[in-house]
């Protein structure tokens, strides 16, 4: 079965910093783009970050200076680095990636960020 798979979240304090990850399966194949969103309640659900195959990177304002997102083509894994945790970062964040078939989502990891 197809699947992607984030881990990293958990609690933070602010100005703090959180790594996640995602792997997507090995049965995935020729992943074009891949990204991070999120989304907090009552809140739309966001772009966070989005890398291509190619290297080129895309940020929302709010997370500008702060995230990277590092991504491993050959192990079909992507990365989010948030540095300068802000609260209104808390959200659930999840992988997405996009290929010629088909797009795949991850289940989700919850990132709170406290005072």
């Amino acid at each position: 079965q197809v699947q992607l798979v984030e881990s990293g979240g958990g609690l933070v304090q602010a100005g703090g910093s959180m790594r996640l990850s995602c792997a997507a399966s090995k049965n995935i194949f020729s992943i074009n783009d891949m990204g991070w969103y999120r989304q907090a309640p009552g809140k739309q659900r966001e772009l966070v970050a989005i890398i291509t195959r190619g290297g080129s990177t895309n940020y929302a304002d709010a997370v500008k200076g702060r995230f990277t997102i590092p991504r491993d083509n050959a192990k079909n894994m992507v990365y989010l680095q948030m540095n300068s945790l802000k609260p209104e970062d808390t959200a659930v964040y999840y992988c997405n990636a996009d290929t010629y078939g088909g797009g795949y989502w991850g289940q989700g990891t919850q990132v709170t960020v406290s005072s």
